[in-house]
């Protein structure tokens, strides 16, 4: 139902303004107002002064002078109402324009009639009707004022008021209202698809521009955006997490001066576009630098990518073909290796071998058990599948996995000391390799790590931002020698090792952005640490 009785009587389809923003469509009828003062102020200040047209209340001064007030005083009336917005948009514009017919007809009649030119002014009224409110409104203020124009005619007409009539000027001036409005209605029309396209533009803008902002703030690879004097403008989430940083430096020096040093270098040089960081977190970061031109200025992107990446898109390759040569050469050795360890036990059953000779047959079947065991650590090679992470809880995982080793090489509970300051770390990492690991980890600490000597401590801990997992043994360390080939591939200081638990584990850390590595702790104990990928970095993996 209606809300006021202007729009029971004159129905618009838009009441805000013809499908325009309100904020535009109460501009649009402040200046209308404006125009509506000035021509007010005009028609009473030529009246007193007797400087405007002579033409001006020449038939009727009175009619013409309490018109003119009257429409002085509509209108400032009628600014107070819209600076307020005390009645409805709809509601004022079409009251203006009403106004507008009914006053500027009398004027005109009081100033001599059609002939004073004084009609043309209600031209102004019905474009304003138009634009301002438009459909069906603009063709019947169109119509109202033709009519006004029409019975003033005739009224001067029947009291002959006027010397002549100019039914012809009516009939032409009330065409050209209906040719103006019909003009207004369909600009208007077009200016409402305009705002209309304007508008969804915005909106697609608005959108991409947030989803852009996310996709770039959620990135595994930190974005840095800098100018020619390295003053940055915006960094990500992961830029700020690879450089330790809670806080947006204001320049690249205030990261690493190595990294405003290559980034100089590489203005001057533009073929020397990257270079590897090493910063205090341990943590070496590749960094690369790209152009990136903008309408207003020139500015320049740092990409910071952590090796770790790398080394899982490297393993990924890696393992695929190194899995398909080393599943055929196992099966290649599998079979006379077979052979072989069938041929020595039934050697050691003859009971008229010498015991010298059944020597020599332990000494094949146990390196046959070793061959064996090597083949089926290559086989883990090749059966290894993609790393489906998981979001593990440290804490209840850990305790689980403990007390299922703890039963399945029949070793007391005491061997072992779970230490889980925060049982709040979460890890992302697929929980089969994970499993893997540490078997490999804790077999190693039960045959090498002297348990006798004291408990294997296994505890977690939070490092770099990251959760960490670390076992200490109480054996007597490995030389550094040693360390620098304690993960390749068959290194081994056991006879009876394989040499590839601790480079399969490595292997298995870094296809799920983790990091295995050793050190000797402040008592010279034996550590192995693999700090993992935070569950709660939640970064587009790229």
């Amino acid at each position: 139902m209606p809300t006021n009785i202007t729009e029971t009587i004159f129905p618009c389809p838009l009441s805000k303004g013809y499908g325009i923003p309100a904020q535009q469509a109460w501009l649009l009828l402040k200046v209308f107002l404006i125009y509506r003062l000035i021509l007010a102020g005009l028609f009473v200040t030529f009246f007193y002064s007797d400087t405007g047209p002579t033409l001006l209340g020449t038939y009727d001064s009175k009619l013409f002078i309490y018109s003119s007030q009257s429409y002085l005083i509509l209108s400032l009336l009628s600014g107070i109402c819209i600076s307020w917005r005390l009645t409805p948009y709809a509601t004022q514009a079409q009251l203006l324009i009403l106004t507008d017919i009914l006053i500027l007809t009398l004027i005109m009649h009081a100033s001599g009639g059609i002939n004073s030119g004084i009609g043309t002014l209600l031209a102004v009224s019905i474009a304003s009707g138009g634009l301002l409110i438009g459909g069906r409104c603009a063709m019947f203020f169109a119509a109202l004022a033709s009519l006004s124009v029409l019975a003033e005619q005739v009224f001067a007409d029947y009291t002959d008021s006027f010397e002549s009539n100019s039914y012809a000027n009516a009939g032409m001036l009330g065409a050209s209202f209906f040719t103006i409005a019909l003009l207004s209605y369909v600009l208007a029309k077009r200016s409402e698809q305009i705002f209309q396209l304007a508008d969804r533009q915005q909106q697609t803008i608005t959108k991409l521009e947030d989803l852009n902002k996310y996709i770039i703030q959620h990135l595994q690879s930190g974005i840095i955006i800098a100018n020619k004097q390295q003053v940055i403008q915006m960094a990500n989430e992961a830029a700020l997490k690879l450089v330790s940083l809670s806080t947006l430096p204001t320049k690249l020096g205030d990261i690493s001066g190595y990294l405003s040093q290559a980034f100089q270098i590489w203005l001057t040089d533009p073929e020397q576009n990257f270079v590897l960081l090493q910063l205090p977190n341990q943590f070496e970061i590749h960094s690369r630098f790209l152009p990136l031109p903008t309408g207003h200025e020139f500015l320049y992107m740092i990409i910071l990518e952590d090796i770790a990446l790398y080394n899982q898109q490297v393993q990924q390759s890696k393992l695929a073909s190194l899995g398909r040569l080393t599943a055929s050469i196992a099966h290649e050795i599998r079979n006379p290796l077979g052979a072989i360890s069938h041929a020595g036990q039934l050697l050691f059953e003859n009971p008229l071998l010498s015991s010298q000779d059944q020597r020599l047959t332990e000494i094949i079947r146990t390196h046959s058990v070793r061959v064996n065991d090597i083949i089926e650590d290559i086989l883990q090679l090749s059966r290894r599948a993609d790393s489906r992470r998981e979001k593990i809880h440290l804490k209840p995982w850990l305790d689980n996995y403990l007390k299922n080793f703890i039963i399945e090489h029949a070793v007391t509970t005491d061997v072992f000391t779970f230490l889980c300051p925060d049982e709040s770390l979460t890890a992302l990492m697929d929980a089969g390799h994970l499993r893997q690991i540490m078997d490999n980890l804790c077999r190693n600490a039960l045959k090498y790590g002297s348990p006798e000597a004291g408990g294997i401590i296994f505890r977690t801990l939070e490092l770099l931002h990251a959760p960490c997992i670390e076992v200490i043994d109480n054996g007597i360390g490995i030389s550094r020698e040693h360390q620098c080939h304690l993960f390749e591939p068959f290194f081994t200081t056991s006879s009876n090792g394989t040499g590839l638990g601790l480079y399969i584990s490595r292997e298995l850390a870094e296809l799920n952005q983790a990091k295995l590595s050793y050190y000797l702790t402040d008592d010279n104990r034996s550590c192995f640490r693999l700090l993992l990928l935070s569950a709660e970095q939640s970064l587009i993996d790229l």
